[in-house]
C-alpha cells in the first residue's frame, strides 16, 4: 500500500466537498482489500441532520459496489488534524475492526492509527450474536 498515494486521493476528494454551512471541507480515500480505492467528501444539508461525512460516503460507495473488506482509510480536513467522528468510527468498525486510519495533513505529513486504538471497547456484529445466545 502506498500511503502517500492514498493521502493524495483524500486531499483530492476534499476539493469536492459540499460544505456551504460549516465551510469545513473533509475528504476520504478508502482502500479495500481487493486494491480498489473509493473516495468521499462531506455533503452538508441546510437541515444539518442529513449531513454525511466523507468517510461514510466512501464506505457507502464501496459497499454499494459489493466491497466489504477494507484495509485502510485516509482522512483529511480543513483543521490541523481531522480525525473521524464517532459515527464514522462506528461505521468503520462494522466492516473492519482493526482498520488502518491515516489522518492526513499533507501528502507527506500524516499519522497512522488502528481503528481499535481510536474506538476501544467497541460494539460490533458479534455482540449481537452473543446477546442472542448463539
Amino acid at each position: 500500500m502506498n500511503i502517500q498515494a492514498l493521502a493524495k486521493q483524500a486531499l483530492e476528494a476534499q476539493k469536492m466537498s459540499y460544505s456551504p454551512y460549516s465551510k469545513f471541507r473533509v475528504g476520504a480515500a478508502l482502500l479495500t482489500k481487493s486494491g480498489k480505492v473509493f473516495t468521499g467528501c462531506n455533503i452538508e444539508s441546510a437541515s444539518y441532520t442529513p449531513t454525511i461525512c466523507a468517510e461514510r460516503v466512501a464506505i457507502a460507495k464501496a459497499v454499494s459496489e459489493g466491497e466489504r473488506e477494507f484495509e485502510a482509510i485516509a482522512v483529511t480536513g480543513d483543521g490541523d488534524w481531522t480525525y473521524p467522528c464517532g459515527v464514522c468510527r462506528q461505521v468503520m468498525r462494522e466492516f473492519a475492526p482493526d482498520l488502518l486510519v491515516i489522518v492526513v495533513k499533507s501528502e507527506t505529513e500524516y499519522r497512522e492509527h488502528r481503528l481499535s486504538e481510536l474506538l476501544p471497547y467497541s460494539f460490533g456484529p458479534e455482540d449481537l450474536t452473543e446477546a442472542k445466545g448463539e
